[in-house]
């Protein structure tokens, strides 16, 4: 029962099969288990290679089964049509554009089971991508806020400066009438006379102007720092919503990338273990030798052709006997006198016909 199924799968003629050695039937049946299980094997990596595109496992089995038929229908379609002769030459030239299509398959195929296998070193590199990501999208994101926020930093410094010459300037004033009183400074004389009270009366004035000034600044300074506050908020938010992009950012293309990251040479060897998976099916039927089944199959083409050239060569020579004996027919009809004159008398009806429909015509026209 196994050995009927992968004959069918072989694409070879069962009837013929049944009539060779059991050696011959085994033959096709080792190459139509190489057909069966190489679609098996495109079955399952692009199931998988689907899956983390769609995310879908029914989805990915679905289209993975329509690759998987697809690509055992072209080998047995292939391996069927691979005729044995006495010229390898001719065989391969044959198999040439199955085996150019096998290598786009095996690149296609065997990209997503490297990436299954090498998942852990995928990861690590994509870890790192999204480190730097989520860095260089933070900077980026703080250039849009950080010269105007250097701005308002500037206009606060400002005003802390403002107060702190506001208040250098009043504690002098302070000073001055204090030396003043006691004699060191200014008239020298000990006491609070008419000097001291001017210098005293200007540290008050700007005393009240330094407390006007700290109010005013100090108002000014909150709601710049406020300010401040609400951009660091709205930059927090930016960087809140733009993260979940740059997690998300583990598709088939991004680990496809980060595969390429990695040393080729691993690659390089799942890729030729594909290819040869992929062109089994071909290389089995070119290094079969000749059997019992080829020469039968060979001889009953080329009886069917034979029967085909014979019938068209005898439909040929029909065509040119009849051809022949027609010619000859109406040649010999044209000299007789007896259809001529009859001939000639139904062409005088016709015209007389004719010419009564063309007067009835003409008459209704008036």
């Amino acid at each position: 029962m196994l050995q009927k199924f992968f004959i069918l799968c072989s694409g070879a003629d069962a009837d013929i099969l049944k009539t060779c050695s059991k050696g011959e039937r085994n033959k096709y049946a080792g190459i139509g288990a190489t057909v069966f299980f190489t679609a098996v094997m495109a079955f399952i990596a692009s199931a998988y290679a689907l899956f983390t595109v769609f995310d879908n496992m029914y989805t990915a089995i679905f289209f993975g089964l329509i690759w998987g038929l697809l690509i055992f229908n072209l080998d047995r379609f292939i391996v069927s049509t691979i005729k044995k002769s006495s010229s390898f030459k001719s065989e391969f030239l044959q198999a040439t554009p199955r085996i150019l299509l096998a290598v786009i398959i095996a690149i296609v195929i065997s990209k997503p089971l490297e990436m299954k296998i090498f998942e852990k070193e995928i990861n690590q590199v994509i870890l790192e991508e999204k480190n730097e990501m989520t860095l260089t999208n933070k900077q980026q994101i703080a250039t849009q806020y950080s010269p105007k926020i250097d701005e308002i930093n500037t206009a606060i410094l400002g005003l802390k400066n403002e107060i702190a010459d506001k208040e250098a300037q009043t504690n002098a004033l302070y000073d001055t009438y204090i030396s003043e009183a006691e004699g060191a400074a200014g008239t020298k004389l000990l006491g609070k006379g008419p000097v001291y009270k001017e210098k005293r009366d200007k540290h008050d004035v700007a005393l009240t102007e330094l407390q006007t000034l700290k109010q005013s600044n100090t108002d000014k300074i909150a709601t710049l720092e406020a300010e401040i506050a609400a951009l660091d908020l709205e930059y927090t938010d930016q960087v809140t919503h733009t993260q979940p992009i740059i997690d998300g950012f583990d598709g088939l293309m991004a680990r496809i990338t980060a595969l390429d990251k990695l040393p080729w040479i691993p690659s390089f060897f799942i890729f030729l273990l594909f290819l040869a998976i992929e062109t089994a099916p071909i290389i089995a039927k070119l290094i079969s030798p000749k059997g019992s089944y080829d020469y039968k199959l060979e001889d009953e083409e080329s009886a069917v052709r034979t029967w085909v050239v014979q019938k068209l060569r005898q439909r040929e020579k029909v065509l040119e006997t009849d051809t022949t004996i027609n010619h000859k027919i109406y040649s010999d009809l044209a000299e007789e006198e007896e259809i001529y004159n009859y001939k000639k008398r139904k062409a005088e009806e016709l015209l007389k016909l004719q010419a009564n429909a063309f007067h009835e015509v003409q008459i209704k026209s008036l």
